[in-house]
């Protein structure tokens, strides 16, 4: 199973995400490229390698238009997304060719993402990361889902770092993602509440049920954006954590306080294939089935490894449902009350079974209908396998207008070359 496993012991930014994933093998070129599909203007992203207290790693600066030539800027990152919602201290406020960012709701945000080219998945990605941050602050301003106006994390800024954050987990394809308790930080932020200590207001809704740590770093070590990409992505939070590693990334923050470096550590690595994993069956045979794409999309969130429906025939010869859920025991409770609560079983059977996988990549080819993802299996070493990622084949045949098979032999043509 491939795994990205964030060490937060620094915190985490929109911007030190990126800097991490960059540093961790996304292609940057991808990513920018994938980046202009939102069709947002007045900014531009510098990348660099940087450090902190001698560790190396990716620094990415998204640098808004009416700051290029302003002199008090230096090139730095305008640290507008600390308190969320909340108004910048500074009082400066930016534009794109659209909307002031200040005014953008959840509806002007879906506008911009739905609107793009950008692959399915990461649409839905992206809005799932939004909506924890809208979710925040309606609960912090006493306001509906929709009537939550974002204020800097609308900015074009911190656009780029949610949809680059979506956009740089498609690419890396991971089973799974787990993360280490996030470091909180202390001290105060100045935002539209006044003066409020760390964690911000929406901060603090974000990460609730989410373990933390705080007072080692002496800023705010977290933003909302860092901590709704978390508790979007993560499914797992634990110290300690066995997995061999391929890769690490290095994202590198703006601050420079404390003896702690501002950096955000990320790991990719396999987990030991032959292992342990759980089955939950129950046989349903008076459930509506619209409601079971549902319950199967809920249960991949709560960190499902595979879920499948068997038809079967039940007493009385009626014809039901077989509903089984693959987990690890991690994952058992929220199965479990997933399973209870949103289907009509009235109870269910587990058993324990040994799960083996092939070794995975990713790796991503020039085609004629553009750059595709190919997924390749291996066995002893040896590559066994390949084939390219659904998701990319039926978008581009259904942006070209052509069929599946035709986009899908085509890019076997360029695998076999």
């Amino acid at each position: 199973m491939r795994v990205l496993y964030y060490d937060c012991f620094s915190g985490i930014s929109g911007d030190m995400n990126l800097g991490a994933m960059i540093d961790l093998g996304v292609n940057e070129d991808y990513l920018l490229k994938e980046l202009c599909k939102l069709h947002l203007h007045g900014y531009r992203i510098e990348v660099k390698k940087d450090e902190k207290k001698g560790i190396t790693g990716t620094k990415v600066n998204v640098i808004l238009e009416d700051h290029l030539n302003n002199e008090h800027d230096h090139g730095h990152k305008h640290d507008n997304e600390h308190s969320g919602g909340h108004e910048h201290n500074d009082g400066h406020k930016h534009e794109d060719h659209h909307v002031h960012h200040h005014h953008r709701n959840l509806k002007d945000i879906e506008e911009i993402i739905y609107n793009s080219k950008l692959n399915s998945r990461v649409k839905e990605l992206s809005m799932k990361i939004f909506e924890k941050v809208a979710e925040a602050e309606a609960k912090v301003h006493g306001k509906s889902l929709y009537d939550v106006h974002f204020h800097e994390v609308g900015a074009v800024d911190s656009i780029v770092d949610i949809v680059g954050a979506a956009i740089c987990y498609d690419y890396l394809n991971v089973d799974k993602v787990i993360s280490a308790p996030i470091e909180l930080g202390k001290g105060f932020v100045n935002c539209a509440h006044g003066t409020f200590p760390v964690p911000a207001p929406a901060t603090t809704e974000i990460l609730k049920g989410i373990p933390i740590k705080k007072g080692t770093i002496p800023f705010e070590a977290t933003t909302p954006t860092g901590a709704a990409i978390l508790a979007t992505l993560v499914s797992e939070y634990k110290e300690d954590f066995s997995f061999n590693i391929d890769k690490i990334g290095y994202g590198i923050g703006f601050k420079d306080e404390g003896n702690i470096p501002n950096v955000l550590r990320v790991f990719l690595g396999e987990v030991q294939h032959n292992q342990d994993v759980y089955v939950l069956e129950c046989n349903i045979d008076d459930m509506n089935p619209e409601i079971y794409p549902y319950v199967m999309d809920k249960l991949m969130e709560a960190g499902a490894l595979d879920v499948y429906l068997t038809p079967t025939i039940m007493k009385k010869g009626r014809p039901g449902i077989n509903l089984s859920v693959l987990y690890n025991i991690e994952s058992e409770d929220k199965v479990k009350n997933l399973v209870l609560k949103e289907t009509t079983t009235l109870g269910f059977r587990k058993y324990r079974v040994q799960r083996e996988c092939l070794d995975r990549s990713i790796e991503h080819i020039d085609t004629p209908y553009g750059k595709i993802k190919i997924k390749n299996a291996y066995l002893n070493g040896e590559k066994v396998k390949c084939k390219p990622e659904y998701e990319d084949v039926k978008s581009i045949a259904e942006r070209e207008g052509i069929s599946f098979n035709e986009v899908y032999n085509g890019v076997l043509k360029e695998l076999n070359k």
